[in-house]
């Protein structure tokens, strides 16, 4: 009875057992769900990527080659030019005036005539000149009568040392008069004082005249001076060169070709500008006073550079770079600039002869990227043809 008894209680044991592990069942299920919905959604995503990269090197081989046009590296001469505005000045402008009293009888040329030094613009009424100089001639023949008279008189001991001094200060005297009263008829014919042009008569005939009243203004522009004004930051460089090209728009944009003459030592009070002359023949006259200029002037010149357009130049993190074509493919070069020459620009650094520069179309490419080479020129010029 006893063993009968005592067989039933493991049954019992495992009950409560049984009964924990049910209570987790679920929790294991959740687990297990949790676990295969995560494997599937990371596959899921991986596929989608490769889909992505799939659908994206399929648009990348459809696209078209993008068009460009190069230019063919070819060293040449390339200048850094400075352009600045200038006015045209006479060699010479003088202002006649007059040298002695008197009222005009007589004009001999007319404004804008050509004149030879010495040629007679006007003429002064000179009667009373001409007297005055008969009176002093005069007076001095009769002084030096007198002086040889005393010295004779002086020989045979007759006159003084007293009276030998006295006419020959006289004598003096009497001669300055009439080189003055000579001096003043010739006045009296006002000339011209070098080769040039009449610009300006202030006379009428019949007119009075003091002493440095102005008669007329006389030119001299055979060969004319070139004022431009140089900024303080060029001086150094302008201050070496001789030659300088100069274009007058007034002209038909024709250019002539001056020397330095002259670099002012001090500058404009107000816009800190060093006045420089330049000088230019002018046999024809065809250049006037006051006409307006542009002064080229080469600050630096590069022989056998390598230059390029300056809107090719492409910008990434504040260093210059140019689309260079390989084998049908372009490359992103690093480069160094130096002097710009109009809308050129020197590549110092970064290219070398022979090299194909992508000049347009390079705002549509990127590094890597096989384009469609439509043209290649040598020059900046062919771009316009």
């Amino acid at each position: 009875m006893e063993k009968l008894q005592s067989e039933p209680k493991p049954v019992n044991e495992r009950r409560p057992l049984l009964k924990r592990l049910w209570g987790f069942f679920p929790t294991l299920v959740v687990i297990l769900l949790v676990g295969v919905i995560f494997l599937l959604s990371g596959r899921i995503r991986s596929e989608g990527e490769i889909i992505k990269e799939r659908t994206a090197s399929g648009m990348r081989n459809e696209r078209p080659q993008t068009n460009v046009i190069t230019m063919e590296m070819v060293p040449a001469t390339l200048r850094e030019r400075l352009s600045l505005p200038g006015t045209v000045k006479p060699w010479i402008a003088l202002k006649i005036v007059a040298e002695v009293n008197g009222k005009i009888v007589e004009k001999l040329v007319s404004e804008g005539q050509r004149v030879k030094k010495g040629d007679i613009l006007a003429r002064i009424d000179d009667r009373d000149y001409k007297n005055a100089l008969a009176s002093s001639q005069a007076s001095y023949q009769v002084a030096l009568a007198t002086q040889k008279r005393l010295k004779e008189l002086f020989e045979e001991k007759v006159s003084t040392h007293s009276q030998i001094d006295d006419i020959a200060a006289r004598v003096k005297t009497s001669r300055a008069a009439m080189d003055n009263a000579a001096l003043a008829l010739e006045r009296c014919a006002i000339r011209a004082p070098f080769d040039g042009v009449v610009n300006r008569f202030y006379i009428e005939t019949g007119q009075y005249l003091g002493i440095a009243d102005p008669v007329a203004e006389v030119l001299q522009i055979d060969r004319v001076k070139i004022e431009v004004g140089i900024p303080e930051s060029d001086v150094d460089k302008v201050r070496r060169l001789e030659h300088f090209s100069v274009k007058i728009d007034a002209l038909g944009g024709k250019r002539f070709q001056g020397t330095r003459h002259y670099l002012y030592k001090n500058s404009d009070n107000f816009a800190r500008l060093y006045n420089l002359e330049i000088a230019v023949d002018n046999p024809d006259g065809e250049i006037l006073p006051d006409m307006f200029t542009r002064v080229e002037i080469v600050k630096t010149e590069v022989s056998d550079g390598l230059g390029v357009p300056l809107y090719s130049l492409i910008t990434r993190n504040e260093a210059s770079a140019l689309y260079v074509v390989k084998d049908g493919v372009v490359r992103l070069t690093p480069v160094e600039v130096g002097i710009q020459d109009g809308w050129q620009v020197e590549i110092s650094q970064g290219l070398k002869p022979g090299d194909h520069v992508v000049v347009v179309g390079q705002r549509q490419i990127d590094d890597g990227e096989a384009v469609n080479v439509t043209r290649t020129i040598r020059e900046m010029g062919e771009l316009s043809l």
